[in-house]
């Protein structure tokens, strides 16, 4: 009984790790949401694939650990990094009903690091990364990592931020960090990381209130030492200058 959980990564194939690859091909069978089966079911042709769809978290995870249970090799997977925003927390809670099944966490390359290089080096010093979205935390608790993360001048990366039903949120954050940021801090948007479409923006804080971000955006906002490098955000190490 063996249950990988595998972070896929941003999207295409060759951004997957070799160990994401070797677990998929150990598998038995392969679970996942539809979009993110169907992005590496070519890969994997003679493999049983299960999808469900976009908010079917709790069935994917009861089916992955069902599988697995009754005695095949299963990897459930999802985009990014398992452990970030990822499958790994409710597998292992859905599993933890079956004591004796093998639980493998296969991590990938999650969003803030892959939309970080696109941008250049936003994040080469402390950074929070906080999600947007409310459909599991309460906005009041997301504005007070923001302001926290802004007072203590973090690098931020803002995962979910914003959608049909949340198409101010992005704005409402912004209006939060400026609190304690200057608008011209240097801003970022990377849209659609590893695939088609991939674009990479930039501006400043005070722009990117009015930055039209959607559910395939990452944001990234710099801390008070941000600056632009040759049209690339860098973020100093931090290293304190010799007298």
């Amino acid at each position: 009984m063996k249950l990988y959980v595998v972070g896929l990564g941003p999207g295409a194939p060759e951004q997957m790790t070799n160990r994401a690859a070797a677990a998929l091909e150990k598998s038995d069978v392969i679970v996942g949401y539809t979009g993110y089966v169907e992005q590496i079911a070519p890969l994997y042709p003679k493999k049983k694939q299960i999808s469900t769809p976009m908010r079917g978290e709790r069935e994917r995870c009861r089916i992955a650990v069902e599988e697995a249970a009754a005695g095949k090799t299963v990897s459930i997977v999802c985009s990014g990094d398992a452990g970030v925003y990822g499958m790994a927390s409710p597998v292992l809670e859905a599993a933890s009903v079956y004591p004796d099944l093998e639980i493998e966490v296969v991590p990938g390359v999650t969003a803030a690091c892959s939309g970080a290089a696109l941008l250049g080096a936003p994040l080469s010093h402390d950074f929070a990364v906080i999600s947007l979205s409310d459909l599991l935390t309460p906005w009041e608790l997301i504005e007070k990592r923001l302001a926290c993360a802004a007072e203590a001048d973090f690098s931020i990366c803002l995962y979910n931020p914003s959608s049909k039903k949340r198409a101010d949120y992005l704005q409402k954050a912004c209006a939060i960090i400026l609190r304690f940021r200057s608008p011209d801090t240097p801003a970022g948007a990377v849209r659609n990381i590893g695939r088609e479409g991939e674009t990479a923006a930039y501006m400043t804080l005070e722009e990117l209130q009015r930055y039209q971000a959607d559910m395939f955006t990452t944001v990234f906002i710099g801390n008070s030492q941000t600056k632009m490098i040759h049209g690339k955000m860098v973020t100093p190490r931090g290293y304190r200058e010799e007298a």
